[in-house]
């Protein structure tokens, strides 16, 4: 018989270990050991059945249990301990304090709050509310942020059933189920009004329907992390399952999710910070373009409450957004047809101050290449955020090329799209034997606070050596737990697993791949030639073991069908004992996944990883990459810490681009990889391999940090926005409404400006290196003044075409102006290099509120 209504009671502490409650409810407990360890202690057999998850775990114990916990003194004592260090860790200064007086005192900006805006967060798998990449970047965001005193506040949504939960079928194929996530049960808090009412976020949909959410609160150590939950009484039933699930749905749901998560979200800011007098946002960083609707509820905030014209609102808007781009992959960009954004934010439903058309044009593909009559998300969040980046240097370049049609004029490497190169959050990823081995030959387990990487080194071989066997050993462990689990999930009985106690060897040489299955990313690339890769595993003196995990989207049948290839290879009794598939991926399958691999193996069809972490993680547990030069691996390959597939470039066929590619795998696994693993001293010890390892720690391990990608965020993103913010937002918005009068003026006079003359002098016909050659260019300006423009004298290495490379840019000179509108300018180089030269002479708008002179996408070349 089935429930006709569920709920959750919660504990009541007794007074003595009330703290608890406290330690539970805030998600630090997930990546601080001593926090965890204090639980475990609790019951250790508890706490494995509840997955580890604390608030589970107090709901399980007895009045009986819990008094006898609050009648010993050893106890209660640990509890107190436990809170004073979660206190002091989330009120005492840590690096962003000590950075932001050092900003204000010299004249910069240091924001007193930012909101980030995702739609998915991987914090723990206690709150699995993400499905890959994007939602485990943002939560390492988040915790580190925290753990450097950033002042980030997280916006998101809360799904019901979260992603999905993946099983197999006996023969192979993705399963998917939808467990109900209750959130009273879960580390999460209901944001209420004063009067004890839930705090209600509403918004008007098409057709008079209003959709409301409640607003649940997270805390991620020192950071609130807000979501939006629409299953509350007061929606219709289509409204409740808005949120049901991550990226599910049909009909109109996405959008409407899209909708609440930008314009919701920024109501919800607004109803925290009223209750809890936390301070408005500075900055809003929009992480992927499903949040980009917050810009446009920020508009009509800026319209009805001060009066702003819409031009002038997005000026304020833009100066303070800073928007990140995730995909390289245009399929994996949100477009909708323009008509359904007409039917939600058109006639009877229109936002006050926010004219259809004027959003239509923010997300319309009008460039070339671009498609009529298509809204597309990421386009409308490059034009309301005033800074963007990728997340590597060659998804930087990449999404320069995906998106350069929004700014005409310019070359690829003038567009403006920075790249900051993601990182990991250590103490989610990295095993504790790790910290302790550190500990021990160290001195610290806080290697990247005492900026102890160059004495990595004094790590004795030996030791290095353990802690990887004792990893690899636990993994092993795992991964017959969880075949065995699976196997019987697939119908199978107690009597036909006798094999799997010996699925994988602790020593012999693990291989690791484990994502997401999009297509690009090659699950089966492994695959390509089956009887050679049967020969790697059962090699007689080099044998190698895979483990392989990865979902599928549920609607995604070829996602699907490579999973099932790949689970019907690895089901055959001939290599199942060297080969795993495991399903669920989730946080806590990959915190033993990294650790226990000896290699972390990645084969994407370059260039379509924006960055892939997973690697950085199994890097810093003292893993070796094995990968395509894409995302953050072209990046940091330096031939001593991994190797690196060669890549068929220019290879048009795909099914021949990937035989060549897994050609050149199979041959790195035998004759280098595996080779070097297995080549051992009287001892036993592996020292090139052992070499490599420590190379890896120390020069990758303070580059792969989310703490340096959050401060590369907060110095280089985050402050200028804050900057750029105030400039604009301040008395009467006087700064928006003169930048909007200005790009107004520009824009009308623009189709008139055109380079009348260039003349040359200084160099004869035969130039030379120390020549210095002299420009003069005579500009009609069709209005403007030469204080509203730059005019440039651009110049590089020349194309067999004309086109030039690698160009420098160097301004010209007011020299003066004449009564019909035309301007002198001058100016000299210096020839350095020699060589094909080329120069010409541009203009472009120029104000000290313009982040970049591409900004406007107008150029005016000679």
């Amino acid at each position: 018989m089935k429930a006709i209504r569920r709920f959750s009671v919660r504990t009541v502490l007794p007074t003595r270990i009330e703290g608890l409650g406290v330690l539970a409810s805030n998600l630090r407990w997930s990546w601080h050991p001593p926090t965890r360890d204090l639980f475990a202690s609790i019951d250790p057999k508890k706490w494995a059945d509840t997955k580890e998850d604390p608030v589970r775990l107090l709901s399980r114990l007895s009045a009986d249990e819990l008094d006898a916990l609050a009648a010993d003194d050893e106890f209660v004592g640990r509890v107190v301990a436990a809170n004073e260090d979660l206190h002091s860790y989330l009120t005492n200064e840590r690096w962003y304090q000590s950075w932001s007086r050092e900003q204000e005192e010299a004249g910069l900006a240091a924001p007193t709050a930012i909101a980030y805006f995702s739609p998915e967060f991987g914090i723990t798998a206690v709150l699995p509310q993400y499905s890959g990449g994007l939602g485990i970047l943002a939560g390492d965001h988040l915790k580190t942020a925290s753990d450097l005193g950033v002042p980030i506040v997280g916006v998101g949504l809360f799904y019901q059933t979260g992603y999905f939960k993946q099983s197999l079928s006996r023969d192979g194929w993705q399963l998917e189920s939808y467990p109900v996530l209750d959130p009273d049960g879960l580390p999460l808090s209901l944001v209420r009004e004063a009067d004890g009412k839930p705090a209600v976020v509403s918004i008007d949909l098409p057709a008079g329907r209003v959709l409301h959410a409640h607003v649940w609160r997270a805390q991620v150590g020192r950071v609130p992390l807000l979501l939006l939950d629409s299953d509350v009484p007061g929606n219709d039933e289509s409204g409740r399952k808005v949120t049901e699930s991550l990226y599910g749905g049909g009909g109109d749901t996405r959008l409407e999710q899209e909708l609440l998560l930008g314009v919701g979200g920024v109501r919800a800011l607004r109803i925290w910070s009223r209750l809890t007098g936390a301070p408005a946002p500075e900055v809003y960083h929009t992480n992927e373009g499903h949040a980009g609707f917050l810009g446009v509820e920020r508009i009509a905030e800026l319209v009805r409450d001060h009066g702003l014209t819409f031009d002038e609102a997005l000026e304020a808007v833009r100066s303070a957004t800073v928007f990140t781009t995730h995909t390289p992959v245009p399929a994996g960009i949100d477009r909708f047809d323009a008509h359904k954004i007409e039917l939600f934010f058109g006639g009877d439903n229109a936002m006050p101050g926010v004219p259809v058309e004027r959003l239509l044009a923010l997300g319309a593909e009008d460039y070339e290449g671009g498609q009529p009559g298509i809204f597309n998300m990421a386009v409308m969040g490059l034009r309301l955020a005033q800074r963007a980046n990728g997340v590597s240097q060659l998804h930087g370049h990449v999404s320069r090329e995906m998106f350069e049609g929004l700014w005409p004029g310019f070359d690829e490497e003038e567009v403006p799209i920075t790249s900051i190169t993601n990182g990991v959050h250590a103490p989610t990823w990295v095993d504790r034997a790790v910290y302790d081995a550190a500990r021990d030959h160290l001195g610290t387990a806080d290697v990247a606070g005492e900026n102890a990487w160059e004495r990595v080194g004094d790590v004795p071989a030996d030791a290095i050596w353990q802690v990887k066997r004792g990893m690899r050993a636990s993994l092993v462990e795992e991964v017959r737990r969880r075949v065995r689990s699976s196997w019987l999930k697939r119908g199978a009985t107690d009597a036909e697993l006798g094999w799997v106690d010996d699925v994988l060897d602790p020593e012999v040489l693990t291989i690791g791949f484990a994502r997401r299955v999009p297509t690009y990313k090659r699950l089966t690339l492994m695959l390509s030639d089956p009887e050679r890769l049967k020969r790697l595993l059962l090699h007689p003196e080099r044998p190698v073991q895979l483990v392989i995990a990865g979902k599928s989207h549920p609607a995604d049948e070829t996602g699907k069908r490579l999973i099932q290839e790949m689970v019907r290879f690895a089901d055959d009794p001939e290599v199942r004992h060297r080969i795993v598939f495991l399903p669920n991926y989730d946080i806590a399958m990959a915190q033993r996944l990294y650790p226990g691999c000896d290699v972390w193996l990645n084969n994407p069809l370059r260039p379509f990883e924006a960055c892939g972490t997973s690697g950085m993680k199994a890097a810093l547990n003292g893993g070796l990459n094995l990968s395509i030069l894409d995302g953050w691996w072209d990046e940091w390959f330096d031939g001593h810490n991994g190797w690196a597939i060669p890549t068929a470039d220019g290879v048009e066929d795909p099914d021949r681009r990937d035989d060549l590619e897994a050609a050149a795998l199979y041959d790195l696994i035998e004759n280098n990889v595996a080779a070097t693993f297995y080549d051992r001293d009287e001892a036993g010890l592996p020292h090139g391999w052992i070499s490599m390892i420590t190379h890896t720690l120390t020069t990758l391990g303070p580059k792969v940090l989310a703490s340096r990608m959050v401060q590369d965020y907060t110095e280089r993103l985050y402050s200028p926005a804050a900057g750029a913010g105030r400039a604009l937002n301040g008395p009467d918005f006087k700064g928006a409404r003169e930048l909007a009068a200005y790009k107004a003026r520009v824009r009308e006079a623009w189709p008139r400006v055109r380079v009348d003359h260039v003349e040359p002098s200084g160099v004869s016909d035969s130039p030379q290196i120390g020549d210095t050659l002299h420009v003069s260019a005579y500009v009609d300006l069709g209005g403007l003044t030469p204080e509203d423009v730059a005019v440039q004298f651009v110049h590089g290495r020349v194309s067999d075409t004309d086109e030039l490379r690698e160009p420098i840019a160097a301004s010209l000179q007011l020299v003066e102006g004449y009564d019909n509108g035309t301007y002198h300018f001058a100016g000299e180089q210096l020839l350095t290099r020699t060589g094909s030269f080329g120069y010409s002479i541009r203009v472009l708008p120029k104000h000290p509120a313009l982040a970049s002179p591409a900004e406007l996408g107008l150029a005016r070349n000679a």
